[in-house]
């Protein structure tokens, strides 16, 4: 059961949330030393022995009765699972800022939301959370950071953007409809041109590649990026296989809705010429904004 709220809090984006309760959760102004349970890595054992605290990730089975939010000293939340505070797969306890308290809520209303069986697509605020407590908060911090940065750049001499195609029509038109103000936005906010392509093959042993001004700028721009950004643009470049997009969304510059649109224009324009297909575009048009909602929910602050 989830409890009602002690203050009014501002409307949440349906993105992130596969189902929303008649009531969220109470916050708890004081702390507990109850042993806390463990979140699932993409529900497989961490190998500890079967326990009140990690029985749901073994047997992926709902175990707790009530979810709540409890307040520590003004500056961070934990998310309680029958008083019991979450924590990450790699034991931390799941402490969520004092200035994201609708992330917080979120978490809560994904584990309240969860019945008989635990579902792992429906824990997307928590393994995101999870990630940015772990890969970049902790110990290997700065080595995971690196290592995930250097990764993500990779996308963008290849980016998805960069390859405009000159037929059909409809396609032609999304294109230039999502992907040319994405690249003035860039001149305009960053100073950088980004180079795009009109084939797909080089010759003369050339590589598709951005200027190192352009990847200059953009590496000095994350530097000053905090875990939480840093794990949502590790998402959304994944999600929309587009780095510009995902660094775009992350600054601001994109709402979830249009970044979704802006990666999936061939699709649309498949739609737009053939029908959709059920059970699959669908599909991918819900979950491709699941995902960049959460990434939204994650970076959302509580004035």
């Amino acid at each position: 059961m989830l409890t009602r709220p002690l203050g009014l809090v501002k409307a949440i984006s349906p993105l992130a949330i596969p189902r929303t309760p008649a009531r969220l959760p109470v916050l708890v102004r004081h702390a507990s030393t109850a042993r806390a349970p463990l979140l699932p890595d993409a529900l497989k054992s961490v190998g500890a022995k079967v326990n009140e605290s990690n029985r749901a990730e073994i047997s992926l089975k709902r175990f707790w009765k009530t979810v709540g939010i409890m307040q520590q000293s003004d500056t961070t939340y934990w998310i309680t699972l029958d008083g019991r505070p979450l924590r990450t797969p790699s034991g931390t306890r799941l402490a969520v800022p004092a200035d994201r308290q609708i992330l917080a809520m979120l978490i809560a209303n994904e584990w309240e939301n969860q019945k008989e069986a635990l579902k792992a697509p429906g824990l997307p605020m928590t393994s995101l959370a999870s990630r940015a407590l772990d890969g970049f908060m902790g110990p290997e911090r700065e080595t995971t950071r690196e290592g995930v940065l250097n990764e993500l750049f990779r996308y963008l001499d290849t980016d998805t953007t960069l390859f405009a195609a000159d037929h059909p029509s409809t396609l032609v038109r999304l294109q230039a409809e999502h992907w040319d103000p994405l690249h003035a936005w860039y001149k305009a906010e960053h100073g950088i041109d980004i180079k795009t392509y009109d084939t797909l093959v080089l010759g003369g042993g050339n590589k598709f590649k951005q200027s190192d001004e352009t990847k200059r700028v953009l590496s000095d721009a994350v530097k000053g990026w905090d875990a939480w950004q840093i794990a949502a643009l590790e998402r959304a470049t994944y999600t929309t296989k587009s780095f510009l997009i995902a660094f775009a969304l992350v600054s601001g510059r994109l709402t979830a809705d249009q970044a979704a649109r802006a990666a999936q224009v061939e699709v649309s324009s498949q739609i737009e010429l053939w029908g959709e297909v059920e059970d699959s575009h669908d599909v991918d048009y819900q979950d491709i904004r699941r995902q960049l909602g959460s990434v939204v929910c994650l970076l959302a602050k509580t004035a």
